[in-house]
């Protein structure tokens, strides 16, 4: 069982490397506030639902009947939202469900001659339903399945991905590790007849709790799919974050992003590119979590999230 996973996955990771991506890319907008402040080293996370946007394989260690809900202001007036919710179903196993929908706002429709008539939006939608289970003591695999729809004006595209992920669990001793392919898919119906590649992410990551101290740390290399000069350039884009429990009730979180540093450089000057911090609060049976993300001189992205469970 164990060989034939590896061997699915690796298949379809040397067989999906990306060389250029301009569809779905809403798909890798992370939009938990609780990831999003770690910078979206999330892979290796297995107590949250919203891992189901990350790395499917998560899901198997949820307890209970969790939900979360969560909402991004992006720059001007892009918004984006999320719903997560995992339940198991005994003797089969557990399942996940999560919505991700991006909304652009409306822009003015003009002729020919710069005449408005009008308006028309954009929006974006993904549908996700997701497996886990485990394949052997502290060894857990997961599979998503996600239908997407994008529209522009009259204008629509739809298609259909597949996420797969595996993790390995020692809890008592605080570590965790993750490996997930997403976005393993194509499109069902193109923009004017043209298709377009999705953007596949393979990611590896783990955390590890240290022992007797409030502190758990979270690291991940991500899009090592893509290409670029050289092995060593496929590990380029790293992730990592740390999250402080500061009492039953609080719980502060910072992390930081190589390659958006990079990306969002203007000039000589990034400023707090690639910066990411938040925190969550505990009110009752709520997790409430909000996380703040710089983009260095363009502006800041704001998260705000809401998690419980039944």
């Amino acid at each position: 069982m164990k060989k034939n996973i590896f061997l699915m996955i690796s298949v379809l990771v040397f067989s999906n490397t990306i060389f250029s991506q301009s569809v779905y890319d809403f798909l890798n907008l992370g939009i938990s506030p609780r990831a999003s402040a770690l910078a979206g080293s999330f892979v290796s996370n297995y107590d949250d639902p919203n891992i189901i946007f990350y790395n499917p394989a998560g899901i198997a260690s949820l307890k209970e009947t969790p939900a979360s809900f969560s909402y991004l202001q992006h720059l001007v007036d892009i918004s984006s939202a999320s719903f997560a919710m995992s339940k198991e179903i005994e003797n089969i196993g557990r399942f996940g469900a999560g919505i991700q929908y991006v909304n652009y706002g409306d822009f003015p429709k003009t002729d020919q001659y710069g005449k408005q008539n009008g308006n028309f939006s954009a929006k974006e939608i993904a549908l996700i339903v997701g497996y886990a289970s485990e394949i052997d003591e502290n060894f857990y695999y997961g599979a998503n399945v996600k239908f997407i729809f994008s529209g522009i004006e009259n204008y629509t595209s739809t298609g259909l991905a597949f996420d797969l992920g595996l993790q390995y669990i020692l809890a008592e001793s605080g570590w965790s590790f993750g490996f997930a392919v997403q976005n393993l898919g194509a499109q069902l119906e193109s923009y004017a007849g043209i298709k377009e590649k999705i953007p596949v992410d393979v990611k590896l990551g783990l955390s590890k709790r240290l022992a007797h101290t409030p502190f758990t740390f979270y690291f991940a290399v991500n899009k090592l799919n893509e290409s670029g000069d050289g092995l060593s350039s496929r590990f380029s884009n790293i992730t990592g974050g740390v999250e402080i429990k500061l009492s039953a009730a609080i719980k502060l979180r910072l992390g930081y992003e190589n390659e958006k540093r990079k990306e969002y450089k203007i000039g000589t000057t990034p400023g707090l590119a690639g910066f990411n911090l938040g925190f969550g609060i505990r009110v009752s049976e709520y997790d409430v979590d909000y996380s703040f993300s710089s983009m260095g001189s363009m502006g800041a992205l704001h998260r705000f999230g809401i998690t419980t469970a039944f």
